[in-house]
């Protein structure tokens, strides 16, 4: 009876590896197309991978605005004279390059997603605005009207994604974040 056990199982293996070798033989010459057209839930899930890559981007960016700019200019901390104004300061200018970053990538991310693009498209010149901010962040050279560009662009991206269906939440980015 092992014999015929043993027999059975190389059967067996002969067999699969017979069916194996003949389905990875593949006739390269002909060409059906579908490998290279997209199923339809190949794109909608493209899409849904969109929305959600635009909701982490810009939660982060509202999250770093808020915290490292908004919160500590409204505390005074970027005053002449205040406490810990230098580093405050420091922090606000990386948040504000931080945040341009994640806004540009959010924008990037809207494209996938055509009710989100349109949303988001007229927002491109106000992000676009918060390019230099970072550096005069940095360099203590902040006034009310930049504290209030960082807060506009971003609830103008939070109120474009809640119409497209992509509610935004403020998400605080940790401080390695920051300076990576």
């Amino acid at each position: 009876m092992p014999r015929g056990v043993s027999r059975g199982v190389v059967a067996l293996l002969l067999s699969c590896a017979l069916l194996l070798t003949t389905a990875a033989c593949n006739d390269d010459t002909k060409s059906t197309g579908s490998a290279a057209t997209p199923s339809a839930s190949a794109s909608f899930e493209q899409q849904k991978l969109a929305k959600t890559r635009f909701v982490a981007n810009a939660g982060l960016a509202a999250g770093a605005t808020y915290q490292w700019i908004v919160k500590p200019y409204r505390a005074g901390k970027f005053q002449k004279g205040a406490d810990g104004r230098t580093f405050a300061l420091v922090k606000a200018g990386l948040a504000g390059a931080f945040t341009y970053n994640r806004l540009k990538a959010a924008l990037n991310n809207a494209k996938g997603d055509p009710l989100l693009s349109k949303a988001v498209a007229p927002l491109a010149a106000g992000i676009e605005s918060l390019k230099d901010l970072g550096t005069k962040l940095r360099k203590g050279e902040v006034g009310a009207a930049d504290v209030g560009a960082f807060e506009s662009v971003i609830n103008s991206v939070k109120d474009a994604g809640k119409s497209a269906g992509a509610e935004v939440v403020d998400q605080v980015p940790s401080t390695s974040q920051l300076g990576g």
